[in-house]
């Protein structure tokens, strides 16, 4: 890219984990203005299921039905920009005229904003023009008390997106509505469901301000720059063992006890071991499950999938896809992420639903006969 040509706007697309985010940028990348758009993806576990819904082509990069770019970050996300850099230099794509960025719903926000300013290579050709963050007016509230992340996210945006407003009760809305206020009493707060959510122009803020914020904003920026102060210091250093742990640029970094893991299944599901499974899961773990994505063969009609969304006790109702999205794999995938759940205790109760008991348990062959016998379950 030539250093005469404008820089690139670059939006960030945040909120916590079953916020919309997706749902979203699907609804905004059928804005004609958003033609010419790399859409940068980080996402949090090893089985996507959003990607299954799009036409994937080489090195992770994502050709979507409307000629927009997506690629899902695999490393640091500098060295993603500069990567489109390189390749509308060399004629590989045509110039971009913006780049949005979703972030993970664990991200804090303020690395991947750091990452875009604070690059002196990368603002030369990419400008900072706006946070957008989605709030879920149902769990909202809960979120932000929880997760640091959360309430980062809020702080920084320039708009805010309240999703999902049919689904709560008016003191919800407003208690959610005023918590944000708290946090950031500038953005201008737009519903999920109304038009404006739907146009680019909602990527409009222009040229990030962190003063415009609550003060705690400057100062996690400002500790971004000196952690990457640091990191470079560290990398170049006559002391340096090649064994930094702490990556700013970690647009996923969160607790401990956060893990995501994923459940691929080879045979149909009978729909009522679906919902019990889903069931018990729900109402008994709700809490501790952040986010839950699946595509799922069922058997009472196996060529159709159910794609299925929950976040903590709250679950969509299931849509049915006309058709797999590739006819060639038709195994059930479930992406989970969840907070103080072992991934071995949802594996044994889905397990114990569908009939298939773990070979590596002595009690899976108990399990599968009783599903209520699950270790550690309470009633």
């Amino acid at each position: 890219m030539s250093s005469s040509l404008p820089a690139v706007p670059v939006s960030i697309l945040t909120g916590f984990l079953g916020a919309g985010k997706t749902t979203l940028l699907n609804r905004l990348l059928k804005d004609p203005d958003l033609s010419d758009t790399a859409v940068i993806i980080n996402e949090f576990g090893d089985v996507s299921i959003d990607h299954l819904l799009v036409e994937a082509s080489s090195d992770g990069v994502i050709e979507l039905s409307d000629g927009c770019l997506c690629c899902t970050v695999r490393g640091e996300l500098v060295d993603t920009l500069a990567d489109l850099m390189d390749r509308m230099q060399t004629g590989k794509i045509k110039p971009l005229k913006r780049v949005v960025i979703e972030t993970t719903g664990l991200a804090d926000p303020a690395p991947v904003l750091q990452s875009v300013i604070g690059n002196p290579i990368i603002a030369q050709n990419f400008r900072l023009d706006g946070v957008v963050t989605v709030v879920d007016a149902v769990n909202g509230l809960q979120t932000i008390a929880n997760h640091e992340e959360a309430l980062k996210q809020v702080a920084v945006a320039d708009r805010i997106v309240i999703s999902k407003t049919g689904l709560a009760e008016a003191p919800e809305r407003d208690a959610v509505t005023a918590r944000i206020r708290a946090l950031n009493p500038r953005a201008p707060l737009i519903g999920g469901d109304s038009a404006e959510a739907g146009r680019a122009t909602l990527f409009d803020c222009g040229l990030y301000d962190p003063s415009s914020k609550i003060a705690d904003v400057g100062r996690w920026l400002q500790d971004e720059a000196h952690h990457d102060h640091d990191h470079h210091h560290h990398d170049h250093g006559d002391h340096h063992h090649g064994h930094d742990h702490h990556h700013h640029h970690d647009v996923t970094r969160h607790g401990g006890d956060i893990r995501s893991f994923s459940i691929v299944h080879d045979r149909p599901i009978e729909p009522m071991a679906l919902d019990m499974f889903i069931d018990l899961l729900r109402s008994a773990h709700g809490e501790k499950l952040l986010r839950m994505k699946a595509i799922v063969a069922v058997a009472d009609r196996p060529d159709r999938p159910l794609v299925l969304h929950g976040v903590q006790n709250l679950f969509h109702t299931p849509e049915r896809l006309a058709a797999w999205p590739d006819p060639n794999d038709r195994r059930t995938r479930m992406v989970l992420i969840t907070k103080g759940l072992t991934e071995d205790f949802v594996r044994d109760l889905f397990d114990a639903f569908t009939g298939k008991p773990r070979i590596d348990r002595p009690d899976a062959q108990a399990l599968s006969d009783n599903p209520l016998a699950v270790p550690g379950m309470r009633f």
